[in-house]
């Protein structure tokens, strides 16, 4: 095994000295710290029930999810985390593990959690020399991980767009962001894991496993390439580096976004939008992304999202985002809002409401170049949504082949449009999908999803419990209405081909909810949960690390 030791500083980059000959830090902290000297760690933080911390610690950025844990442990280092899944092994308790960011069921804070490990002050990033990667600790948020990479060294990953999102979970449930037909999905560029496991005899010992053809961890690694969080371990730290590269300058390790980017985003108000033009939109969008899935073409750079939102929001929107770093960017850009929008009659307008993830966008009515680094601040904060801390939702998946049909964008126009149920932050989005994504084989990562076009999140948001019963009801009902032909749910056909373990939902390993016949796991993994649970088998025999969707043993 390659146990390693990974004492290494928090919140600090190192730079590679290359041509420029010099070694600078940066911190990896959230803007309103970067003034402040972090002190030095002696160990790790226990918050328990009676201390004023312990509120803030026990819940997620989604608040429909509680705990009431022993006691959280916020550690510091990776011999800290691996020090805490020690100890709850060695106790008999139950341990859940949180990243940096949210997840949206209660897989890390439910009721049988007795140690939450907090892994959210461990958002170092760094040049690793040994391995030749970009190593980012499990702890670190999105936003923060694009600021570092692309001021040191002009780099970045093919991740997601919201600033909160944690790369401990996202990046084992497969990762996606705006330049995935560009370059693929984040774990495309993962080149090793180190993961605290527990093996057959209770011992708690960090590995590294990475994707040499020749590595005995190999497994471990293939797993984490869209296996999903909470299963095998608790990963300390992600190594990146793209595929094919032999350079040891850390500029060239990972992709180079764009210069520059042309941002478009217009509208249709609910007032003046006819169920007709509203099909023709969701068919235009559908059928567009299903002639350009293939990888490569011109469109490589285009990442578009149809956002469907509740009559309560005033308006439905599409949001486009290409690169701008082809010559011909702004006409390809036209060509496909032309195309999008050809034979709607209903005039459009500036998006003057939030709209799926992205907020008032009025500026962009007339398509804008920004720097790829303004555009990605700019979509990664824009939304209330994600910057509210009361929020709760809920959420569901699907990746498609083909459009949907002129039935089920019926359903979606009556739910999203009838009397009953009014709120602005419910709706179905469709985002670009497929490109470089689909360059990739079925099996060559866990994550199966390799030849789609687009995908679709299914939402809503709400601040109060009392309004729990309904968005939830509501949300099951629209989504299990667009999949009833299919019991419920998007199995794998010539339509759909199934749900994105990011985007997980519990309710598709319940019954009630998913009359298909399909097992949950297959609608995440396809052929490769055997593999999975092969994987899980030699990792964590125990099934120490489990939650309620997490790879069962054989």
């Amino acid at each position: 095994m390659n146990d390693v030791n990974t004492n290494l500083s928090r919140r600090r980059l190192l730079v590679a000295t290359g041509a420029v000959g010099v070694t600078a830090a940066v911190a990896a902290a959230p803007r309103h710290a970067a003034a402040q000297t972090t002190p030095a760690v002696r160990g790790p933080v226990t918050v328990g029930p009676s201390d004023p911390r312990y509120a803030d610690l026990v819940a997620g950025l989604e608040r429909r999810w509680v705990a009431t844990p022993d006691s959280v442990r916020v550690v510091f280092t990776p011999a800290q985390a691996a020090a805490v899944v020690q100890e709850a092994v060695t106790t008999g308790k139950r341990l859940t593990v949180r990243g940096g960011g949210h997840c949206y069921e209660d897989f890390v804070f439910n009721a049988e959690v007795d140690i939450v490990l907090d892994l959210s002050e461990m958002t170092s990033v760094e040049h690793d020399p040994a391995h030749n990667a970009i190593a980012v600790q499990a702890g670190a948020t999105l936003l923060d991980v694009y600021d570092l990479l692309y001021k040191a060294w002009g780099i970045t990953l093919p991740a997601g767009q919201c600033y909160s999102v944690g790369v401990g979970g996202h990046v084992p449930g497969g990762g996606w962001g705006l330049l995935c037909r560009r370059e693929g999905l984040v774990v495309d560029h993962l080149y090793a894991v180190e993961v605290v496991v527990v093996d057959a005899n209770g011992r708690a010992r960090t590995v590294l496993a990475t994707r040499e053809r020749d590595d005995p961890n190999r497994d471990l690694w293939w797993a984490h390439t869209g296996g999903g969080g909470g299963t095998f371990g608790v990963v300390t730290r992600y190594l990146f580096r793209s595929p094919g590269v032999t350079s040891t300058d850390p500029a060239t390790l990972l992709p180079r976004p764009p210069a520059e980017v042309v941002l478009s985003a217009i509208a249709w108000s609910w007032d003046t939008l006819t169920e007709a033009a509203f099909s023709t939109l969701v068919r235009n969008f559908g059928d567009w992304h299903a002639a350009n899935s293939a990888p490569g073409g011109a469109y490589g750079g285009l990442c578009a999202f149809l956002n469907l939102n509740h009559r309560a929001t005033g308006e439905i929107s599409l949001f486009t985002k290409m690169d701008g770093d082809r010559p011909d960017s702004d006409q390809l850009l036209a060509r496909f809002t032309a195309a999008i929008t050809n034979g709607v009659t209903a005039p459009h307008t500036a998006v003057t409401q939030p709209s799926a993830e992205h907020g008032p966008m009025a500026e962009l009515a007339t398509p804008k170049r920004w720097s790829w680094l303004t555009a990605t601040r700019y979509l990664g904060t824009i939304h209330p949504r994600l910057l509210d801390p009361t929020l709760r939702g809920d959420h569901k998946s699907a990746y498609h082949h083909k459009g949907f049909t002129a039935a089920q964008i019926a359903i979606i126009f009556d739910r999203l449009s009838r009397n009953g149920f009014a709120n602005p932050l419910a709706q179905v989005t469709l985002s670009s999908y497929g490109g470089q994504v689909n360059a990739v084989g079925r099996t060559d990562t866990a994550l199966v999803h390799r030849d789609s076009a687009f995908k679709v999140l299914f939402q809503t948001s709400w601040t109060e419990a009392a309004d729990d019963t309904a968005n939830v009801a509501w949300l099951r009902e629209l989504y299990e209405q667009v999949y009833v032909r299919t019991g419920k749910v998007p199995v794998a056909n010539e339509q759909t081909s199934g749900c994105f373990v990011n985007y997980c939902d519990t309710d598709i390993s319940e019954q009630a909810h998913n009359t298909s016949g399909v097992p949950w796991h297959t609608l995440y993994w396809g052929e490769n949960y055997p593999r999975l649970q092969q994987t899980k088998a030699r990792w964590d025999p125990a099934d120490f690390f489990r939650h309620r969707q997490s790879v069962r043993l054989p």
